[in-house]
Formats: structure tokens, C-alpha cells, sequence
């Protein structure tokens, strides 16, 4: 299954911070698969979910701690 996320949710990968765009679930047996535009750039790569952190949103409260791949290394 394919979701289009909208709008698109801001994430920090590997790569960078970018907007997750699509979602691709194949299912119990696999993670999902993360379609993400890189901010920098703009190009389109694909994250295992173990890859993605949400970026902060504070009216949300999602991720107040700010973590990050930098952080965590």
C-alpha cells in the first residue's frame, strides 16, 4: 500500500532533513519504506523506517528534545 502524506510530515535521515512525501507499507514482514525530498537538494530518496526521526514541531510537541542523527552517532 501507498500513502501520500498530506501534508508532508518533516523528518531528519542520514542524508539530512527533508519532507516525507510518500509512505510504501509492503507489509508485516517488512519495514515501511520512507519516501522522503531532501531539503538540500531536493532529491527524492527512499528510508527504511528505522531511518527517519521526526523533526521538532512544538505545536505538536512532537520531538521537544530535538533528537537527530548527529546527536545519536
Amino acid at each position: 500500500m501507498i500513502i501520500q502524506l498530506n501534508p508532508t510530515i518533516y523528518v531528519d535521515t542520514p542524508l539530512g532533513k527533508g519532507h516525507a512525501i510518500f509512505l510504501i507499507d509492503y507489509g508485516m514482514h517488512q519495514n515501511t519504506c520512507w519516501v522522503v525530498a531532501l531539503e538540500s537538494n531536493g532529491i527524492v530518496k527512499h528510508f527504511d523506517c528505522n531511518d527517519i526521526i521526526v523533526c521538532t514541531n512544538f505545536t505538536y510537541n512532537i520531538n521537544i528534545q530535538e533528537n537527530s542523527f548527529e546527536e545519536n552517532s
